[in-house]
Protein backbone atom coordinates (compact mmCIF):
# COMPACT_ATOMS: atom_id res chain seq x y z
CA UNK A 1 0.00 0.00 0.00
CA UNK A 2 1.58 3.30 -1.02
CA UNK A 3 1.68 6.27 1.32
CA UNK A 4 -1.08 8.30 -0.34
CA UNK A 5 -3.48 5.36 -0.04
CA UNK A 6 -2.60 4.61 3.56
CA UNK A 7 -3.09 8.30 4.41
CA UNK A 8 -6.61 8.20 2.96
CA UNK A 9 -7.29 4.91 4.70
CA UNK A 10 -6.02 6.01 8.11
CA UNK A 11 -7.80 9.36 8.20
CA UNK A 12 -11.03 7.91 6.81
CA UNK A 13 -11.05 4.97 9.15
CA UNK A 14 -10.36 7.16 12.18
CA UNK A 15 -13.39 9.37 11.41
CA UNK A 16 -15.71 6.46 10.77
CA UNK A 17 -14.48 4.66 13.90
CA UNK A 18 -15.39 7.58 16.12
CA UNK A 19 -18.93 7.56 14.74
CA UNK A 20 -19.19 3.81 14.98
CA UNK A 21 -18.54 3.74 18.71
CA UNK A 22 -21.80 5.58 19.25
CA UNK A 23 -23.81 3.78 16.58
CA UNK A 24 -23.02 0.23 17.65
CA UNK A 25 -21.36 -0.44 14.27
CA UNK A 26 -17.86 -1.07 15.64
CA UNK A 27 -17.63 -4.47 13.92
CA UNK A 28 -18.25 -2.74 10.63
CA UNK A 29 -15.51 -0.17 11.26
CA UNK A 30 -12.97 -2.86 11.95
CA UNK A 31 -13.68 -4.31 8.55
CA UNK A 32 -13.38 -1.15 6.49
CA UNK A 33 -10.59 -0.93 3.93
CA UNK A 34 -10.04 0.14 0.34
CA UNK A 35 -9.19 -2.03 -2.61
CA UNK A 36 -6.09 -0.33 -4.11
CA UNK A 37 -7.18 -0.51 -7.73
CA UNK A 38 -10.77 0.62 -7.52
CA UNK A 39 -11.07 2.65 -4.30
CA UNK A 40 -14.25 0.63 -3.46
CA UNK A 41 -14.75 0.01 0.26
CA UNK A 42 -15.75 -3.41 1.53
CA UNK A 43 -14.93 -5.94 4.23
CA UNK A 44 -11.32 -6.91 3.57
CA UNK A 45 -8.95 -9.46 4.98
CA UNK A 46 -8.05 -8.87 8.63
CA UNK A 47 -4.47 -7.79 7.75
CA UNK A 48 -5.76 -4.50 6.29
CA UNK A 49 -7.45 -3.33 9.49
CA UNK A 50 -6.40 0.01 10.95
CA UNK A 51 -4.88 -0.26 14.40
CA UNK A 52 -6.27 2.90 15.95
CA UNK A 53 -4.45 2.45 19.24
CA UNK A 54 -1.13 2.35 17.39
CA UNK A 55 -2.06 5.23 15.13
CA UNK A 56 -3.12 7.42 18.04
CA UNK A 57 0.11 6.65 19.91
CA UNK A 58 2.21 7.64 16.90
CA UNK A 59 0.25 10.83 16.28
CA UNK A 60 0.54 11.85 19.94
CA UNK A 61 4.32 11.38 19.83
CA UNK A 62 4.51 13.28 16.53
CA UNK A 63 2.74 16.27 18.08
CA UNK A 64 5.19 16.26 21.03
CA UNK A 65 8.48 16.05 19.14
CA UNK A 66 7.87 18.28 16.11
CA UNK A 67 10.52 21.01 15.79
CA UNK A 68 9.95 23.96 13.46
CA UNK A 69 12.69 24.88 10.94
CA UNK A 70 14.79 28.03 11.34
CA UNK A 71 15.40 30.26 8.34
CA UNK A 72 18.81 31.62 7.36
CA UNK A 73 19.22 35.24 8.42
CA UNK A 74 21.60 38.18 8.46
CA UNK A 75 22.86 39.03 11.94
CA UNK A 76 24.27 42.44 12.86
CA UNK A 77 27.38 40.80 14.35
CA UNK A 78 27.78 37.39 12.70
CA UNK A 79 26.49 38.46 9.26
CA UNK A 80 25.04 35.53 7.27
CA UNK A 81 23.89 32.68 9.52
CA UNK A 82 22.62 29.47 7.91
CA UNK A 83 19.16 28.13 8.61
CA UNK A 84 18.48 24.79 10.29
CA UNK A 85 15.88 22.29 9.14
CA UNK A 86 13.05 21.25 11.42
CA UNK A 87 12.08 17.73 12.41
CA UNK A 88 8.89 15.70 12.45
CA UNK A 89 7.75 12.11 12.76
CA UNK A 90 6.74 10.54 9.45
CA UNK A 91 3.44 9.19 10.76
CA UNK A 92 2.59 7.14 7.68
CA UNK A 93 6.00 5.47 7.37
CA UNK A 94 6.20 4.83 11.11
CA UNK A 95 2.72 3.24 11.18
CA UNK A 96 3.42 1.19 8.07
CA UNK A 97 6.55 -0.24 9.68
CA UNK A 98 5.20 -0.71 13.22
CA UNK A 99 1.82 -2.25 12.39
CA UNK A 100 3.41 -5.44 11.08
CA UNK A 101 4.42 -6.73 14.52
CA UNK A 102 2.77 -4.32 16.94
CA UNK A 103 1.53 -5.46 20.36
CA UNK A 104 0.05 -3.09 22.98
CA UNK A 105 2.85 -1.64 25.11
CA UNK A 106 5.61 -2.73 22.74
CA UNK A 107 8.21 -0.06 21.76
CA UNK A 108 7.76 1.80 18.49
CA UNK A 109 10.66 2.71 16.23
CA UNK A 110 9.85 6.18 14.93
CA UNK A 111 10.84 7.29 11.45
CA UNK A 112 11.72 10.96 11.21
CA UNK A 113 11.96 13.41 8.33
CA UNK A 114 13.33 16.91 8.03
CA UNK A 115 11.24 20.03 7.45
CA UNK A 116 13.16 22.30 5.10
CA UNK A 117 13.94 25.85 6.10
CA UNK A 118 12.30 28.26 3.67
CA UNK A 119 15.16 30.79 3.61
CA UNK A 120 18.65 29.49 2.83
CA UNK A 121 22.11 31.08 2.63
CA UNK A 122 21.71 31.52 -1.13
CA UNK A 123 18.68 33.73 -0.50
CA UNK A 124 20.51 36.22 1.73
CA UNK A 125 22.61 38.06 -0.83
CA UNK A 126 26.28 39.01 -0.57
CA UNK A 127 27.50 38.62 3.02
CA UNK A 128 30.46 36.93 4.73
CA UNK A 129 29.88 33.96 7.04
CA UNK A 130 31.53 33.57 10.44
CA UNK A 131 29.62 30.65 11.93
CA UNK A 132 27.00 27.97 11.43
CA UNK A 133 23.55 27.89 12.99
CA UNK A 134 23.85 28.03 16.81
CA UNK A 135 21.30 25.22 17.16
CA UNK A 136 23.21 22.75 15.03
CA UNK A 137 25.49 20.66 17.28
CA UNK A 138 28.37 20.57 14.81
CA UNK A 139 31.66 22.43 14.41
CA UNK A 140 34.27 22.47 11.66
CA UNK A 141 38.04 22.65 11.77
CA UNK A 142 39.20 25.15 9.12
CA UNK A 143 42.82 24.31 8.28
CA UNK A 144 44.44 27.05 6.20
CA UNK A 145 47.48 25.80 4.28
CA UNK A 146 50.21 28.03 2.86
CA UNK A 147 53.17 26.48 4.74
CA UNK A 148 53.90 23.80 7.34
CA UNK A 149 54.31 20.71 5.15
CA UNK A 150 56.10 18.77 7.89
CA UNK A 151 52.95 18.75 10.03
CA UNK A 152 50.37 17.99 7.36
CA UNK A 153 50.70 14.20 7.22
CA UNK A 154 50.77 13.83 11.05
CA UNK A 155 47.57 15.91 11.19
CA UNK A 156 45.99 13.82 8.44
CA UNK A 157 46.89 10.66 10.37
CA UNK A 158 45.27 12.02 13.54
CA UNK A 159 42.12 12.95 11.62
CA UNK A 160 42.02 9.40 10.22
CA UNK A 161 42.46 7.89 13.69
CA UNK A 162 39.59 9.99 15.03
CA UNK A 163 37.42 9.45 11.91
CA UNK A 164 37.10 13.19 11.29
CA UNK A 165 36.65 14.86 7.91
CA UNK A 166 37.19 18.58 7.69
CA UNK A 167 38.08 21.43 5.32
CA UNK A 168 41.52 22.54 4.14
CA UNK A 169 41.76 25.98 2.52
CA UNK A 170 44.69 25.88 0.12
CA UNK A 171 46.87 28.79 -0.93
CA UNK A 172 47.14 28.53 -4.72
CA UNK A 173 50.90 28.97 -4.89
CA UNK A 174 51.29 26.22 -2.27
CA UNK A 175 48.97 23.98 -4.27
CA UNK A 176 51.01 24.51 -7.44
CA UNK A 177 54.21 23.48 -5.62
CA UNK A 178 52.66 20.59 -3.67
CA UNK A 179 50.14 18.78 -5.89
CA UNK A 180 50.95 15.38 -4.34
CA UNK A 181 50.30 16.56 -0.78
CA UNK A 182 47.11 18.27 -1.90
CA UNK A 183 45.99 15.09 -3.65
CA UNK A 184 46.67 13.16 -0.43
CA UNK A 185 44.32 15.50 1.46
CA UNK A 186 41.59 14.79 -1.08
CA UNK A 187 42.36 11.06 -1.06
CA UNK A 188 41.80 10.99 2.71
CA UNK A 189 38.26 12.30 2.14
CA UNK A 190 38.63 15.93 3.19
CA UNK A 191 37.13 19.02 1.60
CA UNK A 192 39.61 21.38 -0.10
CA UNK A 193 38.76 25.02 -0.83
CA UNK A 194 40.12 28.42 -1.90
CA UNK A 195 42.60 30.53 0.14
CA UNK A 196 43.59 32.94 -2.70
CA UNK A 197 46.81 32.44 -4.68
CA UNK A 198 49.64 34.36 -3.02
CA UNK A 199 48.30 34.98 0.52
CA UNK A 200 47.71 38.74 0.03
CA UNK A 201 45.69 41.20 2.11
CA UNK A 202 42.62 41.15 -0.10
CA UNK A 203 41.29 44.54 1.05
CA UNK A 204 44.36 46.32 -0.33
CA UNK A 205 44.08 44.90 -3.85
CA UNK A 206 42.58 46.41 -6.97
CA UNK A 207 39.44 44.71 -8.20
CA UNK A 208 41.31 43.09 -11.09
CA UNK A 209 44.07 41.74 -8.86
CA UNK A 210 41.63 40.51 -6.23
CA UNK A 211 39.66 38.66 -8.87
CA UNK A 212 42.86 37.10 -10.23
CA UNK A 213 43.85 35.84 -6.77
CA UNK A 214 40.53 34.03 -6.35
CA UNK A 215 40.08 32.89 -9.95
CA UNK A 216 43.61 31.48 -10.30
CA UNK A 217 43.24 29.21 -7.28
CA UNK A 218 39.68 28.27 -8.25
CA UNK A 219 40.91 27.08 -11.63
CA UNK A 220 43.92 25.31 -10.11
CA UNK A 221 41.68 23.38 -7.70
CA UNK A 222 39.64 22.18 -10.66
CA UNK A 223 42.54 21.37 -12.96
CA UNK A 224 44.86 19.66 -10.47
CA UNK A 225 42.37 18.06 -8.07
CA UNK A 226 39.05 17.94 -9.93
CA UNK A 227 37.45 20.06 -7.20
CA UNK A 228 34.49 22.35 -7.82
CA UNK A 229 35.26 25.20 -5.43
CA UNK A 230 32.44 26.47 -3.13
CA UNK A 231 34.09 28.45 -0.32
CA UNK A 232 36.66 31.25 -0.14
CA UNK A 233 38.65 32.03 3.03
CA UNK A 234 40.49 35.37 2.81
CA UNK A 235 44.15 35.11 3.92
CA UNK A 236 44.68 36.51 7.43
CA UNK A 237 40.93 37.19 7.56
CA UNK A 238 41.55 40.41 5.63
CA UNK A 239 38.78 41.38 3.22
CA UNK A 240 36.33 44.11 2.24
CA UNK A 241 32.93 44.12 0.58
CA UNK A 242 34.60 44.08 -2.83
CA UNK A 243 36.24 40.78 -1.89
CA UNK A 244 32.91 39.23 -0.92
CA UNK A 245 31.29 40.46 -4.13
CA UNK A 246 34.07 39.09 -6.34
CA UNK A 247 33.89 35.70 -4.66
CA UNK A 248 30.09 35.71 -4.91
CA UNK A 249 30.24 36.48 -8.63
CA UNK A 250 32.40 33.37 -9.04
CA UNK A 251 29.91 31.20 -7.15
CA UNK A 252 31.85 31.25 -3.86
CA UNK A 253 30.76 32.21 -0.38
CA UNK A 254 33.27 34.06 1.80
CA UNK A 255 33.87 32.27 5.08
CA UNK A 256 35.81 33.42 8.13
CA UNK A 257 36.12 31.81 11.57
CA UNK A 258 34.39 31.92 14.93
CA UNK A 259 37.25 30.68 17.10
CA UNK A 260 41.00 30.94 16.40
CA UNK A 261 43.74 28.66 17.75
CA UNK A 262 46.26 31.48 17.00
CA UNK A 263 48.67 28.58 16.47
CA UNK A 264 51.05 30.71 14.40
CA UNK A 265 52.17 32.29 17.67
CA UNK A 266 53.42 28.84 18.78
CA UNK A 267 51.28 28.40 21.93
CA UNK A 268 51.67 25.20 23.94
CA UNK A 269 49.51 22.32 22.73
CA UNK A 270 47.84 22.14 26.15
CA UNK A 271 46.79 25.79 25.95
CA UNK A 272 45.33 25.23 22.48
CA UNK A 273 43.33 22.23 23.72
CA UNK A 274 42.05 24.19 26.73
CA UNK A 275 41.03 27.20 24.64
CA UNK A 276 39.19 25.25 21.96
CA UNK A 277 37.46 22.70 24.17
CA UNK A 278 36.22 25.29 26.67
CA UNK A 279 35.02 27.82 24.08
CA UNK A 280 33.68 25.63 21.25
CA UNK A 281 29.92 25.93 20.76
CA UNK A 282 27.42 24.65 18.18
CA UNK A 283 28.07 26.06 14.71
CA UNK A 284 31.62 27.24 15.42
CA UNK A 285 34.25 27.36 12.68
CA UNK A 286 37.64 26.75 14.31
CA UNK A 287 40.71 28.15 12.55
CA UNK A 288 44.09 26.40 12.58
CA UNK A 289 47.13 25.78 10.41
CA UNK A 290 49.51 22.84 9.95
CA UNK A 291 51.74 23.94 12.84
CA UNK A 292 53.46 22.02 15.60
CA UNK A 293 51.04 23.43 18.19
CA UNK A 294 47.90 22.35 16.36
CA UNK A 295 49.37 19.03 15.25
CA UNK A 296 50.16 18.02 18.84
CA UNK A 297 46.85 19.41 20.17
CA UNK A 298 44.61 17.93 17.49
CA UNK A 299 43.68 14.57 19.04
CA UNK A 300 42.83 15.99 22.47
CA UNK A 301 41.03 18.90 20.80
CA UNK A 302 38.79 16.53 18.83
CA UNK A 303 38.07 14.39 21.88
CA UNK A 304 37.27 17.47 23.99
CA UNK A 305 34.90 18.84 21.35
CA UNK A 306 33.08 15.52 21.16
CA UNK A 307 32.85 15.33 24.93
CA UNK A 308 30.64 18.43 24.72
CA UNK A 309 28.18 16.53 22.52
CA UNK A 310 29.32 18.24 19.32
CA UNK A 311 29.85 16.56 15.95
CA UNK A 312 32.81 17.57 13.76
CA UNK A 313 32.25 18.00 10.03
CA UNK A 314 33.42 19.87 6.97
CA UNK A 315 32.60 23.53 6.45
CA UNK A 316 29.95 22.46 3.93
CA UNK A 317 28.33 20.12 6.46
CA UNK A 318 28.46 22.62 9.30
CA UNK A 319 26.98 25.43 7.22
CA UNK A 320 24.32 23.21 5.67
CA UNK A 321 20.73 23.47 6.95
CA UNK A 322 20.65 19.65 7.12
CA UNK A 323 19.69 18.50 10.56
CA UNK A 324 21.64 16.11 12.78
CA UNK A 325 19.07 13.30 12.77
CA UNK A 326 18.10 11.21 15.83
Amino acid sequence: MNRKKITVLLSGAAMVSALAVFSGAWDYVQGISAYPASGITAKPERKSEVNLELLNTIEAEAAKVRVEPQDARVDSVWKAIPGYNGLEVDVEATYEQAVQQYKPGSPITYIYRQISAKVKLDDLGVHPIYRGNPNKPMVSLMINVAWGNEYLVPMLNTLDEENVKTTFFLDGSWLKKNPELAAEIVKRGHEVENHAYSHPNMSSLSRARAELEIAKTQQLLKDSLGVENKWFAPPSGDFNQQTVEIAHARGLKTVLWTLDTVDWKKPSPDSVVHKITTKAEPGFLILMHPTESSSKALKAMIQGIRAKGLHIGTVSQTLSPERIMP
